[in-house]
């Protein structure tokens, strides 16, 4: 589990522990940056879950350099489904897709930023409800890995 205190990240695994000051701009290593990615990704699953009752089938999490990169697979629902396959739903399915990232975006930037330590200075996110797919980029004004 990742804990944010102060500037610190502490990482506990079973009852061991260590802390990575990251005020310092210290990058994470290898072993630390899986930790994050992986509770990045518990922590998006839940959300959508929470938010929209359904979870993303797939979910995958990626930090690297200055960047976490958000994927995610089977997120429609099955009406949704039905209505991207006919020629009108696609874009209807789209822009209402768009307003749940743009939602996500809201809502989760100032945790990844505080879980990071980081501002995050440009992103973007896209979906394709043709297939299932969505994502979101977010560039931070440091080096996050070593």
């Amino acid at each position: 589990m990742v804990n944010c205190q102060g500037g610190f990240i502490v990482l506990s695994e079973d009852k061991r522990s260590s802390i990575i000051d990251v005020t310092d701009g210290i990058k994470l290593d290898d072993i630390q940056r899986r930790k994050l990615q992986h509770e990045f990704k518990l922590y998006m699953e839940q959300y959508f879950k929470r938010k929209l009752g359904k979870g993303v089938d797939h979910t995958k999490i990626v930090i690297w350099e200055d960047m976490l990169i958000i994927r995610g697979e089977g997120f429609l629902t099955e009406p949704e489904k039905y209505i991207v396959a006919t020629a009108e739903g696609e874009p209807v399915v789209r822009a209402a897709r768009l307003q749940v990232a743009r939602q996500h975006s809201l809502d989760n930037v100032p945790y990844f930023e505080e879980r990071l330590q980081a501002k995050v200075i440009h992103q973007t996110y896209d979906i394709e409800p043709e297939n299932d797919f969505w994502m979101h980029v977010m560039v931070f004004n440091r080096i996050l890995t070593q």
